[in-house]
């Protein structure tokens, strides 16, 4: 987790949310990088994704890349849940655990939004980027703001949280869920077990069948693919269960038309979208599919299909992994900064 001293928090206040609950004080918590200029053009949001902090997005930009802390100013804001913002696992009661308000990523966008308008005075955004749940946060933004936003670059990501995705969801879920220790979420201690478990099941979705067939995960220091079970195993245990579960019902209810202005028509939330889009999926990912971003391409009026192919699967965008799809996110990137 982030330190307090490498991020700053913007007092959202008492909110109400679109589940009906209300969230008495809501916190967002983010970090800039780079400065404004004298034209205030130069903004870049980078929302972050399910278990990523605003330290994980830092792989997306850099000295030199397309998304440069030295041309542009970067404000990366975390997720509504993600242990670093308002969170299950930082709220005080009676609001804190199992107890804690259902958080859309409407709801999310809606809280950035204040953010970029109430304390850092922007109005004009360049890009708006993100992987996974992050890219489903540009929808957000560009259904919610289409005046605001110039261009979105979602990548492994979706308007709308597909059927099949929320059952994957729901198989990670139940693992976690098993554990006596669980206790319905007002568990004394970790639940060790169902955290593991956890892992050990989300990391057959996070790859490809092509990625285990071939040992790729000898790339990233695993001899067996056992050890790399083991590793997402561990991984877990870092993060609070209801933290996980506060997010995963973000992600399951993602919708940028589930709102009063929409009314639940994707299409017609679709074709409100002004800004030029590039829409990035892996061709291999098993929970965010091309065929969405496919269906979504044809409604949006100016936005282009980039699909890339690669055995990693929904990792091929975890920074690190595949140096070639980070070239090819930057080249993206420049694509739309340029226009």
């Amino acid at each position: 987790m982030a330190k307090a001293e490498d991020f700053e928090i913007f007092d959202v206040g008492r909110v109400e949310l679109q589940s009906g609950e209300v969230l008495p004080d809501a916190r967002l918590a983010y970090r800039t990088y780079g400065s404004l200029n004298a034209e205030r053009d130069n903004v870049i949001i980078l929302p972050t994704f399910y278990t990523g902090t605003h330290r994980r997005n830092e792989g997306f930009f850099g000295p030199q890349r397309a998304i440069d802390p030295g041309r542009h100013f970067i404000i990366s804001i975390n997720l509504i849940g993600n242990g670093v913002s308002s969170s299950p696992s930082n709220t005080s009661a009676p609001f804190d655990g199992p107890r804690f308000p259902k958080v859309t990523l409407h709801d999310n966008v809606k809280f950035q939004k204040r953010l970029l308008t109430e304390r850092l005075g922007v109005r004009r955004i360049a890009l708006v980027a993100g992987w996974s749940m992050a890219g489903s946060q540009c929808y957000e933004w560009a259904t919610q703001s289409p005046a605001m936003v110039h261009a979105i670059l979602p990548f492994c990501a979706s308007a709308k949280t597909s059927p099949h995705n929320i059952v994957f969801l729901e198989g990670v879920k139940a693992a976690l869920q098993a554990d006596q220790t669980w206790n319905n979420g007002n568990y004394t201690e970790p639940p060790i077990r169902g955290l593991k478990a956890f892992g050990r099941v989300y990391a057959g979705w996070a790859y490809s069948q092509t990625f285990f067939r071939e040992g790729l995960y000898r790339k990233l220091g695993f001899e067996t693919f056992e050890d790399l079970l083991v590793g997402w195993e561990q991984d877990h245990l870092n993060w609070d269960a209801n933290d996980l579960l506060a997010m995963l019902w973000s992600w399951q209810k993602a919708d940028a038309s589930a709102n009063r202005l929409y009314e639940g028509d994707l299409c017609r939330a679709l074709k409100s979208i002004t800004a030029r889009a590039i829409l990035v999926p892996c061709t291999q990912d098993l929970y965010f599919p091309p065929e969405d971003n496919e269906i979504e391409v044809r409604h949006i009026p100016n936005a282009d299909l980039r699909p890339f192919d690669s055995p990693w699967g929904h990792c091929v965008a975890n920074p690190g992994n595949e140096p070639e799809f980070a070239h090819f996110l930057d080249r993206c990137a420049s694509e739309l900064l340029a226009q």
